[in-house]
């Protein structure tokens, strides 16, 4: 059986580094670390200061869906020609639920983030300005890209796969 194309396992393993980073990123605020927190802004820059229950709870199991998405992901691309045909459903469906998520969730962020900073849509009179420009231009395209490396090796990898003799399938 053929392994994915190099472009599939390179876009899967730029997903994958983003995916764990942006984890990494959640694990340091979840053990209570402060830096960068001031440019999430809002409740969660004032709760991850305070160190409430509840929110090192949602961080935490943030931290656990990051990882299982950027493995999930990972797997279903790189893993796909050892995987039996029941197996590989149960993986790339997964894997393409958290890549259109990411890329749903990162686009609308990000493009109203943009627009913000465009000044074409207004913010609120007492928003964080810092914050709006981190989202704008980090925290949401990161979501964005990583979405789309992932989608971009999903694909790569089935056409691979399309390509092979039946009955090496």
């Amino acid at each position: 059986m053929a392994n994915a194309p190099a472009s599939a396992v390179a876009a899967a393993s730029v997903a994958l580094v983003l995916g764990v980073l942006y984890a990494a990123v959640s694990a340091y605020w979840g053990s209570g670390g402060t830096a960068l927190l001031d440019t999430v802004g809002g409740a969660f820059q004032r709760a991850g200061r305070t160190g409430g229950a509840g929110l090192i709870a949602v961080v935490w199991v943030t931290v656990l869906l990051k990882l299982l998405a950027a493995i999930l992901g990972f797997v279903a691309v790189v893993g796909r020609p050892r995987l039996a045909a029941a197996r590989r459903r149960l993986v790339q469906r997964p894997a393409w639920a958290a890549a259109l998520m990411l890329i749903l969730y990162g686009g609308a962020l990000s493009i109203t983030g943009w627009l913000v900073q465009l000044g074409v849509v207004s913010a609120a009179a007492n928003a964080d300005q810092k914050a709006l420009r981190w989202h704008a231009f980090l925290w949401d395209p990161w979501f964005l890209v990583w979405g789309l490396l992932l989608a971009v090796g999903l694909v790569r990898s089935r056409r691979s796969r399309a390509a092979l003799p039946l009955v090496a399938r």
